[in-house]
């Protein structure tokens, strides 16, 4: 009797003890996660929501609170600079990711061919995406001034009429930045499908092989159908990217001659921190963010829907 009644307390508090350290480590993550969360929530959606009250203000070289309603977007409707820059974005973007794509797919299904020094040619092909934007214009910007880039190269060699002056000239810079992107976006966009290509069944490839189909038809009819999720997620990536371009505008354009190469990002930028007027640089921000989220909303319905019927 007295041995039981000493070795109730014991086994007491062993159970209190491992209660108590369920408990610490169900909260354990939550605790660490929880000053990261709080930033996110301070810094990126609480800007948000202050980008958005500014956008209604009458806000210039400092924050004001004098509410304009949404006189700041009409003002921006009206701003002839702010239709060639959503014009530029469209042709940039437009091009950007057709290429991307197009190039992309290409390169992939040459490597899924398991030609020699593939992983050499894999790593040549991903290279350009280790490099900032601002690297990448830069160098192309070398490379694409009439008097030191190709232009020079071709006339040293007597070909004295050849002309290659796309980065100063009004009506074609917004092309050299499609160059310029799509040769550092397409190696990513090629490991994405490459990934995609590794992943499909091979029985599904050699029942087709045994139907009789040449190698371009099943890539045609069978390959890349089931490559569209793959070809989704590009899309919104690349689409993300167009929109938010801002440093390679900068490095290879500067968003002229003139702002004939401006971007919305470089919009924002200019007119919120170099023409003192906060209020339509916010607007031009929100509309910024809305075409992000027109992209990101599909693309996470998507994969909600893929979910619940999976």
């Amino acid at each position: 009797m007295s041995l039981s009644r000493s070795v109730a307390p014991l086994a007491a508090g062993a159970a209190s003890r491992r209660s108590h350290s369920g408990r610490l480590q169900a909260w354990l993550p939550k605790l660490v996660l929880a000053p990261s969360i709080a930033i996110s929530l301070l810094f990126v959606y609480g800007f948000m929501l202050w980008t958005f009250i500014l956008s209604l203000t009458n806000s210039r070289m400092l924050p004001s609170y004098e509410f304009v309603g949404f006189a700041q977007y009409a003002r921006l409707m009206a701003n002839d600079r702010w239709w060639v820059a959503s014009t530029n974005l469209v042709v940039f973007g437009g091009l950007f990711v057709a290429i991307c794509l197009a190039l992309g797919l290409l390169l992939a299904i040459l490597l899924d061919q398991r030609i020699r020094q593939e992983g050499a040619l894999r790593t040549i092909y991903l290279y350009p995406m280790a490099l900032s934007f601002i690297v990448t214009g830069v160098v192309w910007k070398w490379l694409l001034n009439p008097g030191l880039g190709i232009q020079a190269m071709v006339r040293s060699w007597g070909f004295e009429n050849f002309r290659f002056d796309w980065l100063v000239n009004p009506d074609t810079a917004v092309y050299t930045l499609v160059i310029a992107a799509v040769w550092q976006a397409s190696g990513f966009v090629m490991a994405l499908f490459l990934a995609g290509l590794r992943g499909i069944d091979d029985s599904i490839l050699k029942a087709a092989q045994l139907d009789g189909a040449s190698l371009p038809r099943i890539y045609w009819r069978v390959v890349i159908p089931c490559l569209r999720p793959v070809v989704f997620s590009a899309v919104m990536i690349l689409s993300h990217i167009a929109i938010k371009s801002f440093d390679l505008v900068v490095a290879l354009t500067g968003g002229g001659p003139g702002y004939a190469s401006d971007l919305p990002a470089t919009f924002m930028y200019a007119h919120a921190f170099t023409r003192a007027q906060i209020g339509l640089g916010s607007a031009s921000a929100m509309l910024m963010l809305g075409g992000v989220l027109a992209i990101l909303i599909p693309y996470l319905y998507s994969e909600l829907r893929n979910r619940r019927h999976g």
